[in-house]
């Protein structure tokens, strides 16, 4: 009896041990979302020491999480992106521009959906991608199983959704068009609760990525009405500050959300912006008007005040709570290689990534974080120019442009250059950007590619957004009703696409003025749309460019052709041989100049 009483005891404690095992080996993954705001600056959150902007939900995230206090961003949307999605340097990743062709980001890198959704993880983006508008560069060629997106840079960009404007907008729902209800923001945020309350269950990876406050700065009237009154903003600010307290109160509509399913505490939340404020801060006649944070530059500038951002994290199972500060010097490509160490994922691809886990900074395992040299800088040109708008950071020091030199801790608003005093520090930097530029620069001489052809691109779609020229573009439908609305005009008359051409055959090249979603013809006009008031800014009344002949160059063949302005578009059939290869499409007027076409659609006909 004794013998078998043992032999049940060690059963049932077989049976406990076995099923400890179990739960520790089915133990769910965090959930992570990251929420990434356009063109937000670091003092535009009250946490921060704005006193006019109203942001209790991400002063909440401030003071609740942990907040990295030298977090650097690119200085511009697209280059910035690339870096936080890859894990590697912005340059490397193939994206120093925000159009023109080099704001794609390169297919041979791994995505951070691609490294979740590898890992099990469920996988959904809303809001802004920026890293490519056509096959194969889509979000949903990138590991995301789901996307509802607006196209380039913004709303209302050119390969954008015709006549999107904030509100009630069409966007692309895994690659198709689908009209939405509401404000953009709402909408994007909207759509990414139905996916965590669809997914809860299950791991999951959320994206984010809102067009606000990028411009123009159209939001709703009541949000422009919360500091209608203000003095100490001007009236583009107020609209401004009206999209950021938008956001700010869908980050609380999430959060109640996350709590009333029981998953709050095991989500890692992040919130970061891109770069520098473009719109919250500014100085008329000596008075400063909005907040910048004691910091030097806006978007786009080499100084602090271009690229450092906020970014707060919090993961109360983790441990990432109590509102702790980070000071270090760190990078949006530290990103995704702190999320795979936080989340335990395997890299099943192998990628080799730039930035560093900050997971022993966030547990404060380290007594000494090991000293870094870091670079932004804006390269808004087809090809990089070494030290353009440079910054090379460690903790302490800001080499800019390769011979300004500021001790950041002691002159925050970098009004002091001490590079005569310190000629050892600016050596040691520069030498630091010259190993950088070797680095990053090594494939500037390959430009990514839209795929054209085979199983997966019959059919693919661009725009002159994303032309190679260094000439103004019509990146914007602004410019397409209108291209000599702004200071320069948009028609460039050289420029190329890069096209890659999986299978020798007959092709279609069709060629338009308009978006095909349009149903406009050559000839055809558009009034003005909405009317400008202090929350939203109306776009032009089209001009008409008296088109009469369309041409396509591909390597040695040129083919030329009247058109029918009584129609939608011009087509050309061509014999296309396999291969990389560049192709230039333009439209001749009346007075036989001759600019790039601004839409074109490719078919494989065989």
């Amino acid at each position: 009896m004794k013998i078998l009483a043992s032999l049940k005891n060690i059963t049932m404690v077989c049976l406990c041990l076995f099923s400890l095992g179990l739960v520790a080996q089915n133990k769910k993954k965090p959930n992570v979302i990251i929420i990434i705001t356009d063109d937000q600056g670091y003092g535009d959150i009250a946490a921060h020491g704005n006193k006019v902007i109203k942001t209790p939900h991400l002063d909440n995230l401030h003071d609740n999480g942990i907040r990295l206090t030298n977090f650097h961003g690119g200085t511009t949307c697209a280059p910035s992106r690339s870096g936080l999605l890859s894990g590697v340097e912005g340059h490397r990743a193939g994206v120093w521009h925000t159009i023109g062709g080099c704001n794609i980001l390169r297919e041979k890198f791994v995505a951070m959906p691609q490294i979740f959704k590898n890992n099990g993880y469920s996988t959904g983006i809303y809001g802004k991608w920026h890293l490519g508008d056509a096959y194969p560069y889509l979000p949903e060629n990138r590991g995301f199983d789901e996307s509802v997106c607006h196209g380039a840079g913004g709303i209302g960009q050119t390969p954008d959704f015709w006549n999107n404007d904030y509100f009630d907008d069409t966007y692309m729902r895994n690659g198709k068009p689908e009209k939405f209800k509401g404000y953009c923001t709402d909408v994007f945020f909207n759509e990414a609760i139905d996916f965590i309350e669809r997914k809860k269950d299950k791991p999951f990876f959320v994206y984010i990525s809102t067009n606000a406050p990028h411009g123009p700065l159209n939001v709703p009237e009541k949000y422009y009405n919360i500091y209608k009154n203000e003095t100490a903003i001007n009236e583009q600010q107020k609209a401004y500050y009206g999209m950021i307290t938008n956001i700010d109160d869908n980050v609380g509509i999430l959060d109640e959300k996350l709590k009333s399913l029981g998953i709050k505490d095991d989500t890692i939340l992040i919130f970061l912006t891109d770069n520098g404020t473009a719109a919250g801060y500014k100085i008329v006649k000596g008075v400063e008007q909005g907040y910048n944070a004691g910091m030097k530059g806006l978007k786009g500038s080499a100084y602090d005040g271009g690229h450092r951002v906020p970014f707060f994290i919090q993961w109360n199972n983790g441990g990432l709570k109590g509102g702790k500060p980070v000071d270090e010097l760190t990078m949006n490509y530290d990103v995704l290689p702190t999320l795979m160490d936080l989340c335990d994922l395997k890299n099943t691809t192998n990628s080799q990534f730039d930035g560093v886990s900050l997971k022993p900074l966030f547990k404060r395992k380290t007594k000494k974080w090991t000293n870094r040299y870091a670079v932004v800088d804006k390269n808004k040109t087809q090809q990089p120019v070494k030290w353009k708008m440079s910054a090379v950071m460690d903790n302490e020091w800001r080499l800019i442009d390769g011979k300004e030199l500021y001790h950041i801790k002691k002159d925050i608003g970098q009004k002091t250059d001490v590079a005569t005093q310190n000629p050892e520090k600016v050596s040691e930097m520069r030498k630091a950007y010259e190993k950088w530029w070797q680095y990053v620069s090594e494939d500037f001489s390959k430009y990514e590619a839209y795929k054209v052809g085979g199983e997966k691109s019959k059919t693919t779609s661009f725009t002159v957004h994303d032309l190679h020229s260094n000439k103004p573009l019509a990146w914007n439908q602004a410019y397409i009703r209108n291209p000599l609305h702004g200071k320069k005009p948009a028609l460039a008359n050289d420029g190329y696409w890069m096209i890659d051409v999986q299978e020798t055959g007959e092709y279609e090249i069709s060629l338009s003025r308009w978006p095909e979603e349009s149903g406009l013809a050559f000839t055809d006009t558009v009034k003005t749309l909405g009317k400008d008031s202090p929350w939203y800014v109306s776009r032009p009344s089209s001009i008409s460019l008296n088109i009469e002949k369309a041409t396509v160059d591909v390597a040695a063949l040129h083919l030329e052709e009247k058109l029918n302005s009584s129609k939608k578009n011009i087509i050309f059939k061509v014999r296309l041989s396999q291969g990389p290869q560049q192709l230039k499409a333009h439209f001749i007027n009346t007075n036989k100049e001759a600019f790039s076409a601004f839409y074109v659609k490719m078919k494989q006909l065989n």
